[in-house]
């Protein structure tokens, strides 16, 4: 399918999506984000990038989250959706929050990786160059550096802000203590300082037990959670079995097969509740997410606009009862990931 070359957004398109407060700031993200960790590199195709961007902004999601290090190869996610910015969204760039990091390797050299100051700001200005972008309404900080001093890497974010290439900055992957730590340094650099990038869902509660989701609350920040479909366990892809076709049977980098055998009872059980809701696994799984006051927004990845789709059912029913809580509960048990 050859798409054409003007792309006119669905003037609907805010009617349906529910826009939260991230944490306490005045920023509103919507409740389904588009992640473009995997399906945005050069092994992808870019009208399907296009088409799945266009479909994301005619239901009203208006943030497009990136990283330096997304591809393959490293720094192609970026490039590909700065192609995307500036033929299909060069008029509507205020619509848009675009969220990039900075902190997995990108090369072999001692600036390549990490939370230094250098690496940091330098990692800065080649997204901007990438995006085709002055600013980023949100850069990450990737991953915690137990090498460099939290200051000088929160540093690094202030000057970010300070500079006026990003709006607002944010922290992935850290846990709740180390994050306290770096929201005071934050604090006193007055940087916003507005969310955490984690992952979670149904099957992966960490952030419940390292404190980071309590502390995020407790300190008005916002949360954004990433995998909410578990790599495709919380869907009614693996409820039969591997699929020779599956990222399982041929990437074993993220999801391996003892973790689909191990939690296939529990998914069976989940699948259930599901169809009893009127919904697939799938929904069922970000709506579990999105009930939660502590949750701003879900990041889901596609691999063609069909699938975001799908995804927008969740926002038909985000309520659970008690008992429905409970099952859940008693589905997972001890197999968590």
């Amino acid at each position: 399918m050859t798409l054409s070359d003007t792309y006119t957004p669905d003037p609907s398109r805010y009617e349906t999506m529910p826009y939260r407060h991230v944490g306490r700031s005045g920023l509103k993200l919507p409740a389904i984000s588009l992640g473009s960790w995997h399906n945005f590199g050069d092994t992808g195709d870019f009208d399907t990038m296009r088409r799945m961007c266009r479909t994301a902004f005619d239901h009203g999601i208006t943030h497009f989250d990136l990283a330096n290090v997304y591809g393959p190869e490293v720094g192609s996610a970026e490039r590909n959706t700065g192609r995307i910015l500036r033929e299909d969204f060069a008029g509507h760039r205020d619509e848009l929050a675009i969220s990039t990091k900075a902190g997995f390797e990108m090369g072999v050299g001692p600036y390549d990786n990490w939370g230094g100051r250098k690496h940091l700001l330098s990692s800065l200005d080649q997204s901007l160059k990438r995006l085709g972008l002055d600013y980023v309404d949100v850069f990450y900080h990737h991953r915690p550096d137990p090498h460099t001093p939290l200051e000088e890497t929160m540093g690094a974010l202030a000057r970010m802000v300070d500079s006026g290439k990003a709006l607002y900055v944010g922290l992935s992957n850290y846990d709740g203590p180390t994050m306290r730590r770096a929201a005071a340094i934050l604090d006193e650099l007055h940087t916003p300082f507005v969310i955490n990038q984690n992952r979670y869902n149904i099957l992966d509660r960490h952030i419940e037990h390292d404190g980071l989701k309590d502390t995020a609350t407790d300190l008005g920040k916002g949360l954004i959670t990433y995998s909410p479909l578990a790599q495709g366990l919380l869907t009614d892809r693996y409820l039969n079995g591997i699929p020779q076709d599956s990222r399982v049977a041929h990437d074993g980098r993220f999801l391996h097969e003892d973790d689909v055998r191990r939690v296939h009872e529990t998914v069976v059980q989940l699948n259930a509740l599901a169809s009893e809701r009127g919904q697939s696994l799938a929904e069922m799984s970000l709506a579990w997410l999105l009930r939660d006051p502590a949750v701003t927004s879900v990041l889901v990845g596609a691999s063609r606009p069909e699938q975001i789709l799908d995804d927008l059912g969740a926002l038909k029913n985000m309520t659970f009862s008690e008992d429905e809580l409970g099952r859940i509960e008693a589905a997972v048990g001890t197999q968590s990931l």
